[in-house]
């Protein structure tokens, strides 16, 4: 390893950061795991570590110093080393062990790295999102994982559960053929573990689709938050799947360059082709509930506007029936407001002694009132 590179490697060693009454690394700063769930995951970091010898097993270090000794004693060998959440002084010393560079074991140590693939001298370094589905709460997980890819030795730093890769071993395992090809025959067997897993994920996905358009059409006024809901775990599965096309292209293209196997070539050509059909779902997925947002915006307002209708159709009723009401009245106001004023008694009262005052009262009553009827009918307020 280069002088520089065992100098940046210490320089991550070091401490300058402070949290609480402890120094930490600045890297640590970042990372969201609580110190009680580091401490636990230590005793467990190293998952499986194993050297192979023309495509076989022989043999299984227990301590990433041996597996480092076993495989420079071992001319043709590989290393294929598997760590699942460890230390930040693991990772260093591995780092240290097969001159990975700093800036790569920066991301390893952080985490919460965007898919991408890097290459540093003849160490190609990874970074892959995987995904599972999970019926129960109907929602998806995202895993991260990172792999350092070398001349001799792969190793595999899981920051989560998913994916699992003791799946991806016993594969290889029991394909010699296959693992005889080296580091490059495992890049691929990780990156095809990857892609199919994200065929239950799009599964899952189209089944909540499907069942958020019964919602919409049903009326469920909590469709909304679940449209919005699944959009962001689509926006998420997108920023997974998208780097993954250039990254494969990347490798196929540069795969006569690093002498990869034909064969090899074929088989990486195939996750690609997966991988394009997964990033086509995503997007299509993505447009779906953009357009049943508008469909279920569209039915809240139809529905708001036949509430409205309804609304004015009720205050138009009424109306009527006010109109009725007050032309009854006023028709019923007009022989009172006569009979009122002919039975004052006033001694002196013009028309008290004349004979046809009482006939013309009646009469007058009688002709204020269907004048009043004649006029509000007309006007159809009767």
């Amino acid at each position: 390893m280069s002088d520089r590179r065992v100098r940046g490697l210490r320089d991550l060693m070091r401490v300058p950061a402070r949290a609480g009454d402890r120094e930490v690394a600045p890297e640590h700063s970042m990372d969201p795991r609580s110190q009680e769930a580091d401490s636990s995951l230590r005793r467990q970091s190293v998952i499986d570590n194993a050297v192979y010898v023309d495509g076989r097993r022989v043999d299984t270090p227990p301590s990433l110093a041996e597996a480092v000794a076993a495989l420079r004693s071992r001319q043709g060998s590989m290393a294929w080393i598997g760590l699942y959440r460890p230390a930040e002084s693991e990772i260093l010393k591995v780092a240290e062990e097969f001159g990975l560079h700093e800036l790569a074991v920066e991301d390893a140590i952080v985490a919460h790295q965007r898919p991408k693939a890097d290459r540093y001298g003849e160490t190609l370094f990874l970074v892959l999102r995987a995904a599972q589905y999970l019926d129960s709460p109907e929602k998806v997980e995202f895993g991260e994982l990172h792999v350092f890819v070398g001349p001799d030795f792969v190793l595999t730093v899981r920051h989560s559960e998913a994916p699992d890769l003791s799946k991806v071993r016993r594969r290889m395992e029991n394909d010699p053929d296959l693992l005889r090809q080296g580091p490059q025959a495992v890049l691929y067997a990780i990156l095809d573990a990857v892609v199919d897993g994200y065929a239950p994920v799009v599964a899952g996905l189209q089944k909540d689709i499907d069942e958020i358009e019964v919602q919409v059409f049903g009326g469920d006024p909590a469709a909304p938050r679940r449209i919005y809901a699944l959009s962001r775990e689509v926006i998420e599965f997108q920023r997974a799947t998208r780097p993954l096309l250039e990254m494969l292209n990347n490798l196929i293209a540069g795969s006569l360059k690093y002498g990869v196997d034909g064969e090899l070539q074929r088989y990486l050509r195939d996750v690609a082709d997966h991988a394009i059909t997964v990033v086509e779902r995503v997007d299509n997925f993505r447009q779906m509930l953009q357009d049943i947002l508008i469909v279920n915006s569209t039915l809240v307002s139809q529905a708001q506007n036949e509430e409205m209708k309804n609304v004015t159709q009720a205050s138009y009723a009424q109306s009527e029936e006010v109109k009725k009401i007050s032309s009854w009245a006023a028709i019923l106001f007009a022989p009172t407001l006569v009979g009122t004023i002919y039975g004052m008694n006033f001694t002196h009262m013009p028309e008290l002694g004349w004979i046809y005052g009482y006939p013309f009262a009646v009469a007058l009553m009688a002709a204020v009132c269907g004048t009043l009827y004649l006029i509000f009918k007309r006007r159809d307020w009767l």
